[in-house]
């Protein structure tokens, strides 16, 4: 009787501890190749943001995502005229906030090659993936500005191959 409740109890915890379903079809979904369409704000004005410690608004808009959730990892690549361009290596992680309002936190870690290997930086970015379909993503950051809640939204779209 003891080994069946200690089996129960520990397929219990096997079970309760996997990734939830909802983050597996995340990854799914937004497997694949994406555009940064556009980036906007929540308050009127004209900000100097630079995003994920690289560049400004301008550079990323327009820039394409490659990601490839079987390893968390990613590439993106910044194009646009008067950028530093090329490619930045990155891991994410999806995480389940809330399953009742479909909320998720998305965490992106910028890595530099050495060598033959990707390092990762210490510095991490947590967003919000607030929408999420086929086609379209949103992404949404909230930073400090003068002691009140400001925040970025991301918008994708999935390029289809």
């Amino acid at each position: 009787m003891k080994k069946i409740i200690a089996i129960a109890v520990l397929a219990f915890t096997i079970i309760s501890c996997g990734v939830p379903k909802t983050v597996i079809q995340s990854k799914k979904v937004v497997k694949g190749n994406w555009t940064l369409e556009a980036i906007t704000y929540n308050q009127t004005g004209t900000y100097n943001v630079s995003l994920f410690n690289d560049t400004s608004k301008e550079c990323f808009e327009g820039s394409t995502w490659r990601f490839i959730p079987n390893n968390n990892s990613g590439i993106y690549t910044i194009n646009g005229a008067n950028c530093q361009t090329g490619d930045r290596n990155f891991i994410f992680t999806i995480q389940e906030v809330d399953a009742d309002s479909g909320l998720y936190d998305f965490l992106l870690k910028p890595t530099v090659k050495q060598g033959s290997s990707n390092k990762t930086e210490t510095t991490g970015f947590r967003v919000n993936l607030t929408q999420l379909s086929d086609t379209n993503m949103r992404w949404e950051q909230t930073v400090d500005l003068d002691g009140k809640p400001f925040k970025i939204n991301m918008d994708f779209t999935k390029i289809q191959e």
